[in-house]
Parts: structure tokens; sequence; C-alpha cells
């Protein structure tokens, strides 16, 4: 080799070994790029899985999504249609021949079926409203769903004939329901939601279950396919007993519906074991207050002998699925941060079989995520990392778990992601373990302190974990120590420490988040001088008053708040669901306690730098809780903003541009006072 040639090589060699450390950093357009799985169904035996995948139109500035198939060892990955169509609840027949799966058209989403042998798919219903929580019968001739059926809204008063061309206003709209409206949706068409059946070869759908009561959520066939159990509160007082909930099963020719369980608190989510003889369901007497586990519940098909299963496991369960031998139930539930898949057997003894899922919340740490199980006991779930949403992962009997799909590899690894590390801390109001985690800018380096941005999850009946987040990686890549942190009141740490907050929130929880800022302080990891704080929902509920407490902060970014209790109880779009198990009483009952624990009662303190920024459509915080902030700032001379998204609703970054100016103004805010 001549010199020339051997300097060319070293040159190329240097210039890839560059290209490879100097890697950019998350920007903020990635977030289109970005795509998750999720809902992965896999074969009966074991050898295709069916998905949702889900990316983000860059165009049209909202999520798409669409199923694909792929074999179990990672071979043959194709989209199973042609349809460039949303695409959704992808269910394999029992004998694995076809899938059923619900699609949009130009008329709303109908049924449809794929041959997995042909390749061909038809639609098979034409329905007035969208299909939900579809069910096959075990002899897959027919298929159940949940459709919701409109009813006439009432009528106060009758007006007058307008006259022929007149140009009047929009009739009034009247409500007499205690739920008329719900965050994301607006105002609920009134109406209730039943079950029906189609045959899977296609027909007419006919309704099951009867009567003014809504029957939403999972369902399951008996073994003859003669019954479908399902959940609903068919109690007189409904509406005001919003908690409660039973397990029903109705007769799919006469349509008789037989209750099953009378105990007050929510019984759901039933699941008919593969004999027929035990069902499955998840249950929790209702004590009224801030947290209750969610256990796994048996009981005999006919509601005798319930029984407890999960009572050894102090957390809350989630997603029933029988083993195909009927000895055993695989759910799901969240651990210190982080989602387990597990399995019970009819004794209560647990096995945990799977960690990490999740990565299906674009935007913040949050869980999520589905799993499904084969007769052989393979499992295929959405599977987690702090460094991409969710993969494809299936976990064979005795075997490590592998990861079929790779969907942000293009993406990715083209960037430098800021390292995301577990931290533990002591409470000082009660020397409590507290959890969170530290994510470091790109291009770390030791001997510096950074400036710090607390993040606070919403909730606060919730938790952050390790799962990728765009909005804190970006964080990180603005060059911030980022630290989130689950306080008491935080989920996956037993029903005590999540119900810490019981008739006391915000409470020692602001403690827990000042204690980690002194801890990675200390550390010598965060500048003491250069300390930010952001937060929505409950997060934004922890900032102001976090700010109210104290002066430390150099800026607060206080998203989506709540400021005052008595206004947000009385105007939210769930104003019916806090008394008691919040605060004791109503607000006019208690107004000194519902004061209290308002964050606008410390707002005379405030001398923090504050954006305030909320969604013009929330129906959960309403704008005029930001407002409150905003203008008592602004009366006092504080420095503030006011960002107001139009047409978000609580879920304010709900679109990829709103994440992206979400994180945008968060950042422009903190940077004018570093």
């Amino acid at each position: 080799m001549n010199r020339f040639a051997i300097f060319l090589c070293l040159f190329l060699c240097a210039q890839l070994a560059f290209t490879q450390s100097d890697k950019l950093p998350f920007q903020p357009l990635d977030v289109f790029e970005l795509e998750y799985v999720s809902d992965p169904q896999i074969s009966p035996d074991g050898t295709q899985i069916v998905y949702r995948r889900n990316g983000f139109d860059v165009m049209k500035d909202n999520g798409k999504g669409n199923l694909w198939i792929i074999n179990s060892d990672g071979s043959s990955h194709r989209k199973l249609t042609s349809r460039e169509v949303s695409e959704s609840q992808a269910r394999w027949s029992p004998d694995g021949k076809r899938i059923a799966f619900v699609s949009s058209t130009d008329e709303g989403a109908e049924l449809y079926m794929y041959w997995v042998e042909s390749g061909q798919f038809a639609k098979l219903s034409q329905l007035e409203k969208s299909p939900g929580n579809i069910v096959w019968s075990p002899d897959g001739k027919q298929i159940a769903f949940s459709m919701f059926i409109s009813e006439k809204p009432p009528v106060v008063a009758k007006m007058p004939k307008k006259p022929k061309n007149a140009k009047w206003a929009k009739p009034a709209r009247i409500t007499d329901r205690l739920k008329h409206e719900a965050d994301g949706r607006g105002y609920m068409e009134p109406g209730f939601t039943h079950i029906f059946m189609i045959p899977s070869e296609g027909g007419t759908a006919r309704q099951l279950t009867s009567e003014n009561y809504n029957h939403g959520g999972s369902f399951s066939f008996s073994t003859n396919g003669n019954e479908v159990f399902f959940s609903a509160n068919r109690h007189e007082n409904w509406e005001y007993d919003f908690r409660n909930s039973e397990i029903y099963k109705v007769d799919v020719n006469s349509g008789k519906i037989t209750q099953l369980t009378r105990q007050q608190g929510p019984d759901y989510s039933p699941k008919v074991s593969p004999d027929g003889k035990l069902v499955a369901f998840i249950s929790f007497k209702d004590k009224v207050q801030t947290y209750q586990l969610r256990q796994l519940y048996i009981m005999n098909s006919d509601g005798s002998n319930r029984k407890l299963i999960s009572g050894s496991l102090d957390r809350s369960v989630s997603s029933l699925t029988w083993s195909k031998d009927g000895k055993g139930i695989y759910f799901t539930y969240d651990d210190k941060g982080n989602t387990k898949i597990a399995q019970v057997d009819l004794n209560g003894k647990i096995k945990k079989l799977a960690d990490d899922l999740g990565g299906t919340t674009i935007g913040r740490p949050y869980g999520g995520g589905s799993y499904s199980v084969s007769s052989g006991g393979t499992i295929a779930y959405t599977l987690s990392s702090p460094y991409h949403p969710a993969e494809l992962g299936v976990l064979q009997p005795k075997k490590k778990v592998r990861k079929l799909t790779a969907l942000n590899q293009d993406i990715l690894e083209q960037r430098e992601l800021g390292i995301v590390e577990e931290v533990w801390y002591k409470s000082s109001f009660d020397n409590r373990d507290i959890h969170g985690w530290i994510v470091k800018p790109p291009k770390y380096n030791s001997s510096k302190k950074y400036p710090l941005l607390v993040e606070n999850h919403g909730g606060p009946i919730s938790n952050y974990g390790d799962r990728f987040s765009p909005e804190i990686q970006l964080y990180a890549a603005d060059g911030y120590l980022v630290f989130y942190p689950n306080p008491r009141g935080s989920t996956s740490y037993g029903e005590e420490f999540g119900n810490l907050l019981y008739h006391n929130y915000p409470g020692e929880d602001y403690q827990d988040v000042m204690d980690g800022v002194d801890y990675l302080v200390e550390k010598g990891l965060a500048d003491n001088e250069k300390l930010y704080v952001a937060g929505g929902s409950a997060g934004g509920i922890m900032t102001a008053w976090i700010i109210g407490k104290n002066n430390r902060f150099k800026a607060a970014a206080v998203h989506k708040p709540v400021m005052n209790w008595i206004s947000k109880t009385l105007v939210a779009d769930n104003y019916y669901g806090y008394a008691n198990s919040r605060y004791p009483g109503q607000p006019w009952e208690n107004f000194e306690t519902y004061w209290k624990f308002s964050p606008i009662s410390l707002v005379g303190n405030v001398e923090t730098p504050t954006m305030v920024m909320v969604g013009m459509n929330d129906l959960r915080t309403p704008p005029s809780e930001a407002k409150q902030l905003y203008h008592a700032l602004k009366l006092r001379k504080i420095e503030t903003v006011l960002v107001e998204m139009p047409g978000a609703s609580h879920g304010i970054a709900r679109r990829p541009s709103q994440l992206i100016s979400k994180v945008a103004h968060t950042l422009a805010w903190f940077r004018k006072y570093n």
C-alpha cells in the first residue's frame, strides 16, 4: 500500500471516528421521526405477531398508525394490508387463520377481516358508530364489540318556528347529566355504550345489552359462547355512585342479564378461564381515599366463592390473561417506576416474568404499554427503555427477551441521548426512601456542576420511571441536568405510600422534591445558583406550590395547574369526583381546607419569574386556573408570561408541534434567567 493510500485510509477512519463521537443531541424536529409499537397480538400458535405501528405526520401534525405483522423469529416484517388509513385493535381468531381489526373509512370506523393464508381482507360491518373492545367467540363464529348509541337530548323550552330562510343562532344546548363533558372530547353526546355481536363472516350487528346504562370496558365470552361477561354500573344511583361497578353476564340468545358481584367499589375486566368454571377480575372495596390498590380476584362463573389471589403483592394489577392450562393468570403491575409482566397461580404465588413494559406514552416518562400471550406461553409486549420508545419484545418460556423491531434506529442512532440514572435519597420529614431519576446532558463532564431542571410528574397518583421521554431529552440537550422524582403519593411503591396525600395534598411531597434537589447539590452534580422548576397538571400544582414556599429557583414554568381547589372542583370535567377522596366534604362545606391546599393561597410569597402555560380547550384544569396565577403575578408585578395553546386540551403536548412548542417556550423562559 502506497503512502497516499495509507493517508487516505487513516483520514477516512479519523473522519468516521469524529462523526461517531460528534453526534447531535436530540433535536426538536426528531419528535416527528419517532415511531412506536402498541397493542402487540401474538397468534395462538406463537408464530406471528400483529401490532399497530405508530408514527407522526409532519405535514398534518398528528399521529398515525396502521397494522404490521412479523414472524416471532423476527423474519418477514411487513405491513398487514395495503390500506393507508388508520388501523387498530387487531385480534386473532381462535384458530389463528383470521385477524379481525378496526379501520377508518369515509363514513367512520368499521370492522374488517384479514385472512392470513391468502392475505385478503374485507369490510364486515356498516355501523352507526365506531366499534371498540372487539372479542372473538370461542368457536370463531361471532365477534362481540362495544358501541355508543345516541339518545335525544332533553328539551326545556319549545322554540317558535323560524321564518323560511331565516338565519337564527344555533339552538340552545341542554344537559341534565352529572357527567356531560370530557377533556379531549368536549361536550359528550347523550347516549350509552352497549355490547353488540356480529357474525365473523359479516352481517347485521345485534345489540346484547339493554337499558340506559353504560356497558364499556373489556369483556369475555363463556367457553360455550352462550354468555358474555362484562362490567357495568346498573344501579339506580349509577351517576352519583360513579366509582362502583359490578360483573354481569348476558345471555346472547335471550338478552337476560345476571349480576354476579355485589361489593361497593369497582369490579371490572372479567376474564373467563379456559374451562369456563372461573372468572378472574380486578376489584377493590371502596374506602373513599386518595389511592387504593387494584387487586386480582377469582370467583366461580356463577359469582360464588369470591377469592383474592394477589394479596401478597402491594401493587395495583391490570391487564389480565389466563394461561392456556387455566392454572395461572398473567397480569401487569408497576414497581418503582418500572412496569412488569407477571403470572400468579390460583393459590396466590406470584412470579415476575418481564421488566420494561411501556414506551407508548410519547412525551413524558409515564407508564403504559400492553402484551399478549400465545397458547404455549410466549409473550409479545411493548418493550421500552430510557433510550427508545416501545419496540416489539418477545419472551419465550425459559428464554431471554428478544427485541424484534428497531423502528427508531434510523434516527436515534444518529443522536447522543442524555444518560438516565436512578437516584435514591432520604426524606428529611420521616426518613423514607424517595426515588427519582436524573438525565445528564450529552457530553456530560463530571468535573462540572450543571444547572438543574426539576420536572414534576402529574397525577399525583401516577409515576415517572426509567422510560423514554422526548421532552426530558430535549431539556437535557439544552444543557440541563434534569431531575424527575417520585415523591410520596406516587404509585408503584405500595398503597400506604400512595395514600400519604389523603387529605394532605400538597403536603410533605413538597419536601420530598426539595430533598432531592438538596441531595443533587450536595453530591456536586447540580449548581445551587442555577435551579429551575417545571411540571404539568399535578406537576403544575407542585411547581406553583414550590415557588410559593421558597425563592430558590431562578425561574419556573407552571404548566396546566390547579391553583384554586374551590374553583377547580366545581368547573372541571371531573368535578364530581373530589369530595372526601381528596379533601373532606364539598368545597362549600370545608372552605378552609380547600383553600389551605390551594397554591393560589401562597401567591403573595412568590418572587420567582414564572411562565404559566395552558391548553385553551383544557377541561381538566381549565384555563381559568392558569389565569388566576398569571393575573395574581401581574397584579404583584412579578415577572410572568401567559402561554396559551390553541386547540390543546389537558394533553397539552398531544400533537407533535405542541410538544415541541411546550418545551421550546419553557427553555426560552429559563434562558432569560441564566
